[in-house]
């Protein structure tokens, strides 16, 4: 309960800092975690793909998969490996590690907080380019 009111405290306060700063933060993300597999397009044919133990799905449909309406929580659960999703032959995902090793700030957030703003960024990067 504490880490889905913190994630909703740090997505509107990303929602309230310039539009441009999250929208570059997590493209940024999306082309250094996801496209490798989901590809730069988000077609599900990055260059990685074919190695997976599952078929990689397209990122564009998601909107259209859930009657309209980007499904938020569903996408933040799956790329934090809270839904449990197997790709590479376990949960995925497989950057749970790379956010939290990485995460550091120099304006006093905690490693959580990084870590979260940084994912969140990448689920709004994901909603944005729904067709």
């Amino acid at each position: 309960m504490k880490w889905i009111i913190g994630t909703r405290l740090v997505a509107v306060l990303i929602l309230f800092a310039s539009p441009t700063v999250a929208d570059v933060v997590g493209e940024r993300e999306y082309f250094v975690a996801c496209a490798g597999c989901h590809g730069e397009s988000a077609l599900g044919d990055g260059p990685l793909a074919g190695l997976l133990n599952i078929e990689t799905p397209g990122l564009l449909q998601l909107s259209q998969a859930n009657g309209g309406t980007f499904p938020f929580e569903a996408v933040l659960a799956t790329i934090d490996g809270r839904d449990g999703m197997r790709a590479h032959g376990s949960a995925m995902p497989v950057w749970g590690e790379r956010f939290q090793i990485s995460a550091s700030s120099e304006r006093g957030e905690t490693a959580d907080m990084v870590v979260r703003g940084r994912i969140l960024s990448l689920v709004t990067y994901l909603q944005s380019i729904q067709q």
